[in-house]
């Protein structure tokens, strides 16, 4: 009995969270794919609008796991699809484990685990952003707060305020892939991070400090033949 009133209790409160609508009827393959190639072009576009107020002394604390996290370091989109999975491994552990009772197959309580999962979602935005301002991996600027007459604390909530809203979209950007697009949100952002760092690896021009040399596999190949004669390219 305890059990079905929690379900009572809880569900119109995960109904109430905001959510992509679900499309009416069938929705064309060329509508798909246009939605697709929209929330992708927006994803890089966020991926590129860096957080206002950084010190470039930050460090990214997923560096390591950026290929499989998506988004990109010192942008909006730094947790990039980490809260989206963590949420989604937890309650898979509780539903496994019997803590959350609830069968997937009924629609109802399928609206309901899907509904705490997006709960979860949330949560995990900020006790993921949370540490990494509070651990000052996230620096506030030395400098803005300076400019501004501001203090380091209040560059640090401004902050964590884009990290939360870099979450919060690439949530969304993922419900209406899921919804409206092609495949899983989730799945195309880890794709687009690996192929982007693919190309950046490839063909990026900037120098790198210590060696004097093209970041890039092919600029720095071009560097290399084209300042050592053949003599000593033979020899080497």
């Amino acid at each position: 009995m305890s059990e079905f009133s929690i379900k009572d209790a809880a569900e119109p409160f995960l109904k109430r969270l905001p959510a992509v609508s679900k499309p009416v009827g069938h929705v064309h393959f060329r509508k798909k794919l246009a939605w697709t190639v929209g929330v992708l072009v927006i994803y890089f576009i966020l991926t590129n609008v860096m957080i206002f107020g950084l010190s470039p002394q930050s460090h990214d604390l997923f560096g390591f796991y950026r290929a499989i996290m998506a988004g990109s370091s010192g942008s909006i989109m730094q947790l990039g699809i980490g809260p989206i999975v963590t949420a989604s491994i937890i309650l898979q552990l509780f539903k496994g484990a019997d803590i959350i009772k609830l069968d997937t197959s009924d629609p109802r309580d399928q609206a309901i685990y899907q509904g705490l999962q997006k709960l979860l979602i949330f949560v995990m935005i900020f006790v993921e952003a949370a540490p990494q301002v509070l651990g000052g991996y996230l620096a506030p600027d030395p400098g803005l707060a300076a400019s501004t007459g501001l203090g380091l604390n209040a560059i640090s909530l401004l902050i964590f305020i884009q990290v939360i809203i870099g979450g919060v979209l690439i949530l969304f950007l993922d419900e209406i892939v899921s919804k409206w697009g092609v495949g899983s949100g989730v799945g195309m952002f880890i794709v687009a991070g690996v192929a982007q760092g693919l190309v950046t690896g490839t063909i990026n021009w900037n120098i790198e400090a210590p060696t004097g040399l093209a970041a890039g596999f092919i600029p720095r190949l071009i560097q290399i033949l084209s300042s050592a004669s053949l003599p000593q390219l033979l020899s080497s």
